[in-house]
């Protein structure tokens, strides 16, 4: 059984929700990250003040491979790889450090897991823009929203990989990687392609956490921009499904092991930003303020997330819709507005 789990980028925001799981099934957890990002140490203080010495808390960098890293998957049953560079548009601007945190770090996390005497699963937290923008699929529009003209279900693993922006390129050359490794020297290692996550400590910026950073204007009654028509539709998820998802998967490596999952909200928990603001202004009571903005660089109209891979491997598919999960979002934001 596993118990011990390294969790790189332990403090954002999904490994907080991740390592507040384990934690609170009393395992052993371990966060290595380097707290560059906004709301880290928040993170990483609130689950020391909550679980102590059960959390033992590693400050570095994935991109120093001469760091404690191999040190820590030596000890671990399950490494989470979840430390990246996540903004598209950040790539755009700063494609060397993007590289660097993205395709380097992921290298140098593998190396540490094949190198190691107990080689430990490894889940890595790939993306939906491997896909790139799609644009041999017809969309249409419908009811003020997109969708795709065929492909109820969504975007399946079978769809060929069209890397986008350089944060495509190096999400997508880990994630090439992760699979190889598998391949070659027979790693177990899964790859999840993620749509939109969101919920609790995510400290949402306008270039990533959509979600998050549009409930966080909102309950500031400060006005938001829509980059595009608005019309753009994700499917979204509750990081509760997401850990569901991460759990089972884990537990069943024997079929998951060297595979990859297209992992999202699926077709029926899916939003447009228009119709995220109609849910935040129901929520809060008043109209949001927005405007518009010109089209930013490898976004997509749409993307669905063909879950059926998963539910058929691990038995998984998602419990939380928006309406649920926004409403616990906006919650935790209430109780920690003076965080952001």
């Amino acid at each position: 059984m596993e118990d011990r789990y390294l969790i790189t980028g332990g403090a954002g925001f999904i490994g907080t929700n991740l390592a507040n799981h384990y934690l609170a099934n009393n395992k052993r957890v371990t966060i290595f990250d380097n707290f560059s990002r906004r709301g880290a140490q928040e993170n990483a203080g609130w689950l020391t003040a909550r679980y102590g010495g059960f959390v033992q808390v590693v400050k570095g960098d994935v991109r120093n491979s001469n760091s404690q890293l191999p040190k820590l998957v030596e000890q671990a049953d399950v490494v989470y790889h979840l430390a990246a560079q996540v903004a598209v548009t950040t790539s755009v601007k700063e494609p060397r450090e993007d590289f660097e945190v993205n395709a380097q770090g992921t290298f140098n996390v593998l190396e540490a897991v094949r190198r190691s005497s107990a080689k430990p699963i490894l889940v890595y937290s790939s993306t939906n823009k491997v896909y790139g923008k799609l644009a041999s699929l017809e969309v249409v529009e419908t009811d003020g929203r997109y969708a795709y003209r065929v492909l109820p279900e969504g975007v399946s693993e079978d769809r060929p990989l069209d890397f986008y922006s350089p944060y495509g390129c190096s999400k997508g050359a880990g994630d090439q990687y992760v699979i190889d490794y598998a391949r070659i020297y027979g790693l177990r290692t899964i790859t999840f392609r993620q749509s939109c996550i969101y919920g609790p400590h995510q400290f949402g910026i306008e270039d990533q956490g959509w979600v998050a950073w549009f409930a966080l204007r909102a309950l500031r009654g400060l006005p938001v921009t829509i980059y595009g028509d608005g019309k753009q539709v994700r499917d979204v998820l509750f990081v509760d499904d997401l850990i569901a998802a991460y759990d089972a998967a884990v537990a069943c490596i024997d079929t998951t092991a060297g595979q990859v999952y297209n992992i999202g909200g699926g077709p029926r928990n899916t939003l447009s930003l228009l119709e995220l603001i109609e849910l935040l202004q129901r929520q809060f009571g008043y109209q949001l303020e927005h405007a518009f903005s010109d089209w930013r660089p490898g976004d997509q109209l749409i993307f669905v997330s063909d879950i059926r891979k998963a539910k058929a491997d691990f038995g998984w598919e998602p419990e939380v819709n928006p309406q649920t999960g926004l409403a616990k979002l906006v919650a935790w934001l209430r109780e920690n507005e003076a965080a952001h």
